[in-house]
Formats: structure tokens, sequence, C-alpha cells
């Protein structure tokens, strides 16, 4: 069976995924592939790469990252949103095996063909978020509400004006 999505340039960020067909609501779409490493492994691999605002590397638990960088799929071009249409979930193996949890990609929402799926990307470093950090990891989501930085920020945003808080 053919997946309801394909890669193809996009107007948020290099690479995209984007729906080829209407899609449900709460659909497991793809699991994010890639090399297993532990944390140790991956800071080695990639010390000092925050700069670049670029990665494909995501935290799969305590012990383990996955490295879309090597055998990765297409799960590793889905952008980033600060209104995503998807979400990423940790499936933890029933028996304990933290080196077979898995990130699976589904959708919050029902998509419609031709639209782009995004996820929040929800990076937490280590260090205190300054202007230069929250500029090489920029949100180019293009949402009214975009928060600029695809960084999860260290407190809660205070609620707009009008708004009632979420």
């Amino acid at each position: 069976m053919a997946r309801p999505f394909k890669q193809r340039r996009s107007p948020i960020h290099g690479n995209g995924v984007f729906a080829t067909a209407d899609i449900p609501a709460e659909t497991e779409l793809v699991e994010y592939k890639g090399r297993l490493l532990t944390h140790a492994q991956a800071d080695r691999l990639y010390d000092g790469t925050t700069d670049t605002g670029h990665t494909f590397l995501f935290t799969l638990n305590d012990s383990y990252v996955i490295d879309a960088n090597v055998d990765g799929n297409v799960a590793r071009w889905i952008n980033h949103s600060c209104r995503p249409n998807c979400r990423a979930v940790i499936e933890e193996n029933q028996e304990g095996r933290r080196r077979e949890d898995r990130v699976l990609i589904e959708t919050l929402r029902a998509i419609r063909a031709g639209e782009e799926l995004t996820y929040d990307y929800g990076i937490s470093l280590g260090e205190r978020l300054t202007p230069r950090l929250k500029q090489i990891w920029q949100c180019r989501c293009g949402d009214p509400e975009c928060l600029g930085t695809m960084l999860k920020p260290k407190r809660k945003r205070p609620a707009r004006k009008g708004k009632a808080p979420a």
C-alpha cells in the first residue's frame, strides 16, 4: 500500500513531506528511523554542531538517540512548525528494552492532500537560550503566532491579551 505522503522541496525549509491524499486525524504515518547511538556517542560525533541549526538527531530516551543522518528515512524531512499537524510519539518497548523504543509520527488532526506535514521539534539545549542561539535555531513555519525559534522555551510564555490560556 502506497504511503499518503511524499518528500519534495518545502517553503518552510529545504525538503519537506507533503500529504498526497487526505489523511484522517490520529493516523500513524511513519517511524523515525536511523542509526541508534548512545548519548555519549552522539556527543562525540556531533559535538559543536549546535551552531548549524540543523540536525537529524532525535532523542529516543535517557540512553539512546536516533541518528537519521545514517540509515534515515523520509521522516527526517518532516519540518518543524509552531502550529503542527502531526506529533512525534515515543513508543516504549513493553519488555523495557530501551534499544527497541521507537519514535512514531502521527497526525494530530485531519490533513488535506497537498498540506505539508509538520511537528513541534521541542528542541532543548543544555545551555542558556541566547538571542544568538534563537537565531541559529530560527523557525520558518510562517504561522502568525510563530515563536521565532525551534527551541523549547525554558519557561512558560505569558498569555496574550484577549486570549484565554490554552
